[in-house]
């Protein structure tokens, strides 16, 4: 036994040397997305596959909405800052449970879904500028007999994983004993078919995206959004942490398209127009708090 224990005492001090050589190597920062970008001549763009109006597939594969078409912008001015006018784009679809993993990873090189810039976030990845804020409520039957959050005591809502309204309504059931079941959705399109099925009461998200939920059902004139807003949600593009340069153009090409007034055609083309597949328009006004921040852009999380 001792004889075993000294093997192993000496075995760990000729490693020593080697394990110390590699630390720097391990610790090296990783290479700078435009670098990574310029010599591969690809972007990498996460997108979410069912959040309508801002990130969503229509058709065979096409990727559109308002966050979308912001991240083309960036597209642009990567092209430029690159100098790679025949930048390709490589569209990789997240959820709401690997959406930080791959950016963090360097598989995504820059996610413009529905994500929200939370505090406790922005110690694993980076945020952009704020480009849409949006508040937590209700999805519901018009008949259901659900009006606020109080309603649900007792009964089954749905939420989608690993989002805010998910950390919420536990919190709620929780302090205020009401005693719901809770049932998490991987996405809006699971979502949307567990509440049409009735297994669910009412869907807690983001309003807007509620609203792109209810669009999207059978019969959308039999359901209602309702419920006083539980929280803020500040959406923002997401990038690697640690890579200065490459958040900095893309706070950049948002704050142009904040300041210049563009960024005013694009939100009235996917929130107050119709929009596909369906041709529904949401009607879904810019609210002061928005237009306020287009006019002084920041990066600021509410929580």
């Amino acid at each position: 036994m001792i004889n075993r224990l000294k093997l192993l005492a000496l075995t760990c001090w000729a490693l020593a040397p080697a394990l110390l050589l590699l630390q720097p190597a391990a610790a090296q920062i990783a290479q700078p997305t435009l670098e990574k970008i310029r010599s591969a001549n690809v972007i990498a763009i996460g997108y979410r596959e069912t959040s309508v109006p801002f990130s969503y597939v229509v058709g065979d594969k096409d990727v559109i909405g308002f966050s979308q078409d912001i991240c083309s912008k960036v597209i642009d001015a990567v092209r430029a800052k690159t100098n790679r006018p025949y930048l390709q784009v490589r569209f990789i679809p997240v959820t709401s449970q690997n959406r930080i993993p791959l950016v963090q990873n360097g598989t995504v090189d820059l996610e413009c879904g529905v994500t929200t810039n939370l505090k406790a976030r922005q110690a694993q990845v980076a945020f952009s500028y704020t480009f849409f804020v949006a508040a937590t409520r209700l999805l519901t039957r018009k008949d259901s007999g659900i009006h606020d959050f109080a309603d649900l005591a007792g009964k089954t809502v749905l939420t989608n994983q690993g989002t805010t309204s998910e950390r919420i309504l536990r919190s709620m059931n929780l302090e205020k004993q009401m005693n719901m079941r809770i049932i998490s959705a991987r996405d809006y399109a699971e979502g949307r078919a567990t509440l049409e099925s009735g297994r669910a009461v009412a869907y807690m998200m983001d309003d807007v995206l509620l609203a792109g939920t209810r669009s999207l059902t059978a019969k959308p004139a039999e359901w209602t959004i309702v419920g006083t807003p539980q929280s803020s949600e500040a959406y923002a593009l997401m990038m690697r942490n640690g890579d200065p340069e490459f958040r900095q153009l893309v706070d950049d090409t948002l704050a142009a398209l904040m300041k210049s007034g563009e960024i005013d055609a694009i939100y009235k083309k996917w929130l107050e127009s119709p929009v596909r597949p369906k041709g529904a328009n949401f009607q879904f006004p810019m609210s002061a708090q928005l237009r306020a921040l287009y006019a002084a852009p920041n990066d600021r999380a509410f929580d």
